[in-house]
């Protein structure tokens, strides 16, 4: 597909760099024109400098010809207009980045006077990326499928666990819970395990589970958090905003700790049940005095890199239970590694993971389509969700006799809200939604997953 992106920031970029990669004739659109050099020498993509609201700009850049065309700059309203301006001219598909609350409530008036056929908010998605992880506090990371029926969970194998040395095919044996196993990563070895791997401590774990199997599955593990009560939100910008809404109607206790007098004034009217605390979220003796350490739950989201990390790394030393930390940056991820937080959220990679499956959804049209798609473990594992179409050649077989790829495993079928955790004499019939774990690339339909 023809796809052209405005704005090239850290969203943009690595948007760039993914649909390049896959395959697909991209176009980027900045006003700075060392940036259009810097991104043409990074990656193979064609460039246009100048103002993407542009009517000769876009046509430049090929609009009227494109299949997609991505807004990303830093502006909402230039994102829109940018939309405007590419349905006029013709474009397929528009996706704009729209960020501001006020804009997020008339979410469905804004699709259809501006021309928007997708609406992305990176600060939203990690808000419900967060919350997923405050309401499991036993996992590293919750992806959802199915309109969140179901869970692919990720978790840290303890030493002394009971999964330690416990072959997959034997699972059921040893655990009631019903899950499955769809990824593990061993140092620096991903592989999408077969029935006659073993679990090892230190091993993370990726499966798929319903709600109420997943909270089994860590009580049997013997991996579990108590249930946060008490939260304290470092950084008072629009994700803590976000987060502190969805958690507080859930009953939790929020102090949100912000050092701009403004915004603080702002999130007192804007949540007027959290305790807003003007001040620096690296101050010890100001977390101290507000009792940090007897919070169940530390996030730290302000918009520097540096100090969520510091204020994780001395969460985590006064103990607490559940620490989950906001980065931006790619090259952090060693030393997040090495000083060991685990619950890592990325706003841009949510991002990016909406805009690709809709993007790979496009590739379809109706049928057998991708649905939902996550990209694991930087990017090694996909996690697929397909809706399974009357015509599909998948159907009418037990999984056993179907020859998938390799490095592929069919992890849950949804039929009529029911949650299958499937084994091989299982059969998928029209109607069904699957989801799929895979070191492939590029999955786009259900047809895809086989030889």
């Amino acid at each position: 597909m023809k796809i052209v992106i405005i704005g090239i920031g850290k969203i943009g970029f690595t948007l760039a760099s993914t649909l390049s990669d896959e395959g697909h004739d991209v176009t980027v659109v900045d006003r700075s024109g060392s940036v259009i050099e810097e991104t043409l020498n990074a990656i193979d993509v064609n460039g246009v400098s100048g103002n993407g609201v542009n009517y000769s700009v876009q046509l430049e850049a090929g609009v009227n010809h494109a299949d997609v065309m991505i807004a990303a700059t830093n502006s909402d309203e230039i994102n829109m207009l940018c939309c405007l301006v590419a349905k006029k001219l013709g474009v397929g598909r528009t996706v704009a980045r729209i960020r501001d609350p006020e804009y997020s409530r008339d979410f469905l008036h804004i699709l259809d006077k501006m021309g928007l056929d997708m609406v992305v908010n990176p600060e939203s998605a990690a808000a419900a990326e967060i919350s997923r992880l405050v309401r499991y506090p036993s996992a590293i990371g919750i992806s959802t499928f199915a309109k969140g029926k179901v869970d692919l969970a990720e978790m840290r194998v303890p030493e002394g666990s009971p999964l330690d040395g416990i072959q997959i095919r034997q699972l059921p044996r040893h655990i009631k819970a019903r899950i499955l196993v769809c990824a593990i990563v061993r140092g620096d070895e991903v592989y999408v395990p077969n029935g006659e791997n073993h679990i090892r401590a230190g091993d993370r774990l990726f499966f798929t589970a319903s709600h109420d199997q997943l909270s089994l599955f860590f009580r049997e593990s013997g991996v579990v958090h108590n249930r946060v009560k008490n939260l304290f939100v470092i950084g008072g910008g629009r994700i803590a905003y976000y987060l502190s809404k969805q958690l507080m109607e859930l009953g939790v206790s929020v102090k949100i700790v912000e050092n701009d007098f403004d915004r603080c004034c702002e999130l007192t009217e804007l949540l007027p049940k959290a305790k807003i605390i003007c001040g620096d979220g690296t101050d010890q003796s100001l977390l101290n005095e507000e009792n940090f350490s007897l919070a169940d739950a530390c996030i730290a989201v302000t918009g520097r890199d540096e100090e969520n990390i510091i204020v994780s790394m001395y969460a985590r030393r006064c103990g607490i239970g559940k620490v989950i930390t906001k980065i931006s940056k790619n090259q952090l991820g060693d030393i997040i590694d090495a000083v060991g937080l685990e619950s890592v959220v990325v706003p841009r990679v949510l991002t990016g993971n909406l805009i690709l499956t809709y993007i790979r959804s496009m590739k379809t049209g109706t049928g057998s389509g991708v649905r939902t798609m996550y990209r694991l473990v930087d990017n090694k594992v996909e996690a697929l969700e397909f809706h399974v179409d009357p015509d599909s050649r998948v159907i009418g077989k037990p999984l056993s006799k179907l020859e998938l790829k390799e490095n592929l495993l069919i992890c849950c079928i949804i039929r009529d809200n029911r949650i299958i955790i499937p084994g091989g004499s299982d059969e998928i019939i029209a109607g069904d939604n699957v989801i799929v774990t895979t070191l492939n690339e590029q999955l786009s339909s259900l047809e895809d997953i086989l030889k």
